[in-house]
């Protein structure tokens, strides 16, 4: 699912936070208070556990280089990313939270492990329910969801003070109730297709020494299953989606001039109006799905507060997701990716049963105990990839604010200056900070930092003499040896 903050944390199966999604999006850093994001932890926690390890997004990896930019004319207004001083010091205070959460974030879901099998939860419940019944299937179906409710329930802490620095900092309207009303499905749902999973890996793991890659197998298909479903059945328990055009016919039609142009064919029945002024106050939009369930979402947020020539550049950059073939992408390489994390996943478990099994109480990856061990493998190594899934992330999105600003060329007014100003909008709205640290950026934001993308949509003019749009020629027609560049 792709969005347009800039901040994304990683996915681990006890710290499920913002998680890659195969659809080619990026789901950035949930803007705290978001219960989209532990919503639709179900899916990428799925993902992430069948491939174990191998958590990095469906996406290209893309050229980051971007086209020929002149030097920055003047575009009707457009200034630097900037803040008034009040609201940069509260950007900044934010930044801050926002970071430690990341890093803070993952080493509490790593430590959540290592008190399970330290503290010998795992190896003591595995007792309990051993000595309760002899069927390993019943035994799996008892043991696997607690020890998922146990690290659920150990991880909340964490989901608790992101609402609250959401709420503090105006990004979330939604009250305690409500949020804890999205937490109980999550976790349902999370239990459910968890222990699932789990029965399957163990069920490798007793069979044959080369579980992993049976698992790596079954993964391929699982990955297009789960990006399939993801729109059609867990979205909707937690925001309400209705036809774009029930609401707003006249913003259709503009969309549908963006969409005729690239050659594309969207419908407007897979355009939706997503109510998230529900729970949030920024706003945003995305592309998700595959095939028949592959559809554009618009945030009702978005529509209040940007005026037409914004959101038909949002619009664009969604869009280019779409025609770019990033869900393709996407699924492809985490599919090659995933191999390789699949490997290291399965000899650092093994590595951490022989050396750490005695102690914790633990014989062989067989014992069902092993399964916190599974979940401490999982979540170091996808903490460890996650500054690699969000540099493909990061240069997915510059190729999408490319592509978006060209494919409104002709149709808005002044595309640099509609791109730029919808930065600074939303960078206002999220509290961006405007100088973030390097490392931090490199680490934790699936999207370029506001401040970058403003200046860069503020200067590009490919149609200048002596430059070049990327993905259209001059005359707006579509380059389609284009699209597929820099695989």
């Amino acid at each position: 699912m792709r969005r347009l903050d800039s901040r994304r944390g990683g996915l681990s199966l006890a710290h499920a936070r913002v998680w890659p999604d195969s659809s080619g999006g990026s789901r950035p850093r949930r803007r705290a208070g978001t219960h989209r994001s532990s919503a639709v932890s179900l899916l990428p926690f799925l993902i992430v556990l069948l491939l174990l390890g191998a958590a990095l997004p469906a996406r290209a990896a893309l050229s980051t280089e971007g086209p020929a930019a002149g030097p920055p004319p003047a575009c009707g207004g457009c200034t630097a990313y900037t803040l008034p001083q009040a609201q940069l010091a509260r950007s900044r205070s934010l930044y801050y939270w926002r970071t430690a959460l990341d890093f803070g974030g993952s080493l509490w879901a790593i430590l959540i492990c290592l008190a399970i099998l330290q503290l010998h939860w795992a190896s003591g419940l595995r007792r309990w329910v051993t000595g309760w019944t002899n069927r390993r299937w019943l035994q799996g179906l008892c043991f696997l969801p607690l020890l998922l409710l146990l690290a659920s329930l150990l991880n909340l802490p964490i989901g608790l003070l992101a609402h609250h620095v959401a709420l503090a900092y105006g990004q979330s309207i939604e009250g305690w109730g409500g949020w804890f009303a999205d937490w109980s499905k999550s976790l349902l749902l999370t239990l459910v297709s968890g222990t699932v999973v789990l029965l399957v890996v163990f069920a490798l793991i007793r069979h044959t020494r080369r579980w992993w890659l049976w698992l790596w197998l079954l993964s391929l298909p699982t990955q297009l299953v789960v990006v399939f479903i993801l729109p059609l059945a867990v979205d909707p328990l937690f925001n309400h989606f209705e036809p774009l055009d029930v609401h707003y016919p006249a913003l259709v039609a503009q969309l549908e001039r963006v969409v005729a142009k690239t050659g594309t064919r969207i419908p407007p029945s897979r355009m939706y109006l997503m109510r998230a002024s529900d729970k949030v106050t920024g706003s945003n939009a995305y592309v998700t799905g595959f095939g028949a369930s592959k559809r554009v979402v618009v945030w009702d947020t978005t529509i209040k507060s940007c005026p037409t020539d914004e959101i038909l550049v949002i619009f664009g950059h969604e869009l280019g997701h779409y025609v770019l073939g990033h869900i393709q992408r996407g699924l492809v390489i985490a599919s090659a990716l995933s191999f390789f994390f699949l490997w290291i996943g399965f000899h650092f478990a093994c590595r951490l049963a022989a050396r750490w099994g005695p102690l914790w109480r633990i014989t062989a990856l067989e014992d069902w105990a092993a399964a916190a061990i599974l979940l401490l493998a999982l979540s170091a190594l996808t903490f460890a990839v996650e500054p690699i899934q969000n540099f493909v992330s990061r240069a997915q999105e510059h190729q999408a604010d490319v592509f978006g600003q060209e494919a409104v060329h002709g149709i808005v007014a002044n595309p640099r200056q509609a791109a730029a100003s919808g930065f600074q909008r939303l960078g206002e709205e999220s509290l961006e900070y405007p100088s973030p640290n390097p490392f931090v950026v490199s680490w934790t934001y699936s999207h370029p930092p506001v401040a970058k993308r403003e200046a860069f949509a503020a200067r590009y003019n490919p149609w200048q003499p002596g430059a070049e749009p990327r993905y259209f020629t001059r005359g707006g027609v579509l380059r389609p040896h284009r699209l597929w560049g820099g695989l």
